[in-house]
């Protein structure tokens, strides 16, 4: 396996395998923390929602840091795109549990699903557009962080507060990486 030689693809391989860790890591730390007697099903969305974080990550390491055949590299990115859109949908849903509970969590699931289908169906058809993803991940992200807000405002969901300001400094991320047009340089 050849490394690729983009400096900016080489970072991007970088970070993927961190939060590729570090789902790992929040995978350990959720089950560990996990209290008995608590919801199994928010267990298990955010299980299979920080799951697929850490494949999606995976599959941009590889995607990004490792030089492929164009046909494997495009294989790659459609196991990207369905692992992002699961993703999203399972963040949906973890979501609704903590806003309106587990009736209203296992009712949107198999809508948030066939909408994560219909963005990967939408990929095929336009692939290697990225914005895509970024306008989708937008639509839950902003639906997120206006639950987490009223959860905070509200007080009855301890770390509302949090998820909350992890939303906006992921969504300032999505646009910084939808921004083509700008550089940031840490140490290369």
């Amino acid at each position: 396996m050849k490394i690729v030689n983009d400096p900016t693809e080489q970072t991007t391989a970088a970070t993927d395998i961190l939060l590729a860790l570090a789902a790992g890591a929040g995978l350990f730390f959720l089950y560990r923390s996990a209290l008995p007697g608590g919801s199994s099903w928010k267990i298990a969305v955010w299980s299979a929602a920080i799951g697929m974080i850490g494949l999606s990550s995976a599959l941009g390491a590889a995607a990004h840091g490792l030089a492929w055949s164009p046909t494997v590299h495009r294989r790659i990115w459609r196991m990207l795109n369905m692992a992002l859109a699961l993703t999203v949908s399972l963040f949906v849903a973890g979501v609704a549990y903590d806003l309106w509970g587990l009736r209203v969590s296992a009712s949107i699931l198999p809508i948030v699903l066939a909408a994560g289908l219909g963005f990967y169906l939408v990929t095929l058809r336009h692939p290697g557009i990225f914005l895509l993803f970024i306008i989708y991940e937008a639509l839950a992200l902003s639906f997120a962080l206006g639950a987490y807000s009223l959860l905070a405002i509200q007080g009855t969901l301890p770390g509302a507060a949090l998820m909350a300001a992890g939303i906006l400094i992921s969504m300032a991320a999505a646009g910084i990486q939808a921004c083509k047009t700008m550089s940031v340089t840490v140490i290369w």
